[in-house]
């Protein structure tokens, strides 16, 4: 009799797993869950490791072939503490990418000055917040001139509505800078305006470390090979800090197609791309361009999972319960009609370009895919380490997900057409 309810127990069991519904808000806060409880997930980290790993077994469990794509990024300064202090008062600190390769590691304490002659000093420098994602030409302006000041350092207040400690995605060419740029949050402006006005010194203490030819992992998974017309779907795994609601949602989102897609055995070739190195060159987007993705001619549709794309909106500091206003939909003018009925449910501007897209959608676009669609946006503690699992939740989370379900099934059922 024992045996007997054994096995009913575990009938049972089965079925409710089989039964699960995995687009469900709470099925996708778990896996969002899950990829916050690596910590961080900055490139070539254990964090990116075991989000690789995760991700990996996860689509192998749904009956995907899955295979490792080898990321090789020249370098990459690894943190292993940084902190800024005055008048006994420590703060958490963020050198700015790339520290010059022989300050990895500093001590120093100076005093801090605004204006005038700074050499030798500390040189407080404000930066206005630009709402974007990547270092662009007027903060590289700003930084260089600050530098050549001959500072002993540099002390970045980004402005974000979070105000804390903001970084900017940037590439493997860019050149370090000529003196140690340090990043701490505005909300701590009190504490060095006023080291400023007694010529309290600041000290800064930072521990890191280069390392060269840095090994990552792409995660590739297939499935329906020969079934019909290849469809490519996509979105990074990696990011600053904890990047919760930068990257969590997309990569739900993510594993949430796949198990519908090998669930329901849908008639279409499916390649599902997770890329590493997006924070600092989008170095796996652009290997999987060049070797692995199918070709252009090839492929049907591009679908794209981009940063922030169900996290909550926040009026006068309280969190809503709706979702982030800084949401786009990113287009293809061919897929405009598609998305327009998929997606009337979710609050997302468009963004229809044929010159440029975002994100790792813009090396899409310039790689010659006809048609794609993918979310992307910012969200209060964007690109900061505030960014963790208060920012979203099941029931915002949902309605994305069954939106970029709809669409790919109608891309299946429709092929060409669907893009006319």
């Amino acid at each position: 009799m024992r045996h007997i309810i054994i096995a009913i127990m575990a009938v049972l069991m089965a079925g409710q797993a089989a039964a699960k519904d995995v687009l469900s808000g709470a099925s996708l806060h778990e896996d969002v869950a899950r990829y916050a409880s690596f910590g961080l997930h900055r490139f070539g980290s254990p964090g990116d490791r075991a989000t690789a790993d995760w991700i990996a077994g996860g689509m192998k469990q749904a009956g995907f072939d899955v295979s490792f794509q080898a990321v090789v990024l020249g370098r990459q300064y690894v943190v292993e503490q940084a902190s800024a202090e005055a008048a006994g008062t420590s703060v958490e600190a963020t050198p700015f990418w790339w520290p010059p390769e022989d300050r990895a590691s500093f001590h120093l304490a100076a005093p801090l000055a605004r204006e005038g002659d700074v050499a030798g000093k500390i040189l407080l420098l404000d930066l206005p917040f630009d709402r974007g994602a990547y270092l662009g030409p007027n903060h590289r302006a700003a930084i260089t001139e600050a530098a050549a000041k001959k500072p002993a350092a540099i002390l970045v207040m980004i402005g974000n509505p979070a105000d804390e400690r903001f970084a900017y995605n940037v590439t493997q060419e860019d050149a370090p800078w000529p003196v140690p740029v340090i990043v701490v949050g505005a909300k701590s402006r009190a504490l060095f305006e006023r080291a400023l006005a007694a010529g309290t010194p600041v000290t800064f203490d930072v521990k890191g470390h280069y390392e060269r030819d840095v090994a990552g992992r792409n995660v590739i998974a297939s499935i329906g090979t020969g079934r019909g017309p290849t469809i490519v779907v996509s979105t990074p795994m990696t990011g600053w800090y904890t990047c919760v609601c930068e990257r969590g949602p997309g990569i739900a989102n993510f594993l949430a197609l796949a198990r519908t897609v090998a669930a329901e055995k849908w008639p279409a070739h499916f390649v599902f791309i997770a890329t590493a190195g997006h924070e600092i060159g989008h170095g796996g987007m652009e290997l999987f361009l060049k070797n692995g993705a199918p070709a252009p001619k090839d492929t049907l549709a591009w679908i794209h999972f981009g940063s922030s794309n169900a996290c909550y909106a926040f009026a006068e500091g309280a969190r809503t319960d709706r979702a982030e206003e800084e949401r786009y939909l990113v287009l293809s003018k061919s897929a405009v009609a598609l998305t327009d009925e998929a997606f009337a449910r979710v609050e997302a501007k468009r963004l229809v370009t044929e010159k440029q897209a975002v994100g790792e959608l813009r090396d899409v676009h310039a790689a010659g895919y006809a048609n794609f669609l993918g979310m992307a946006g910012r969200h209060r503690t964007f690109h900061t380490p505030s960014d963790d699992l208060t920012t979203t939740g099941p029931e915002i989370l949902e309605p994305v997900a069954r939106a970029f379900v709809e669409a790919a099934r109608k891309i299946v059922e429709r092929g060409d057409a669907a893009f006319k």
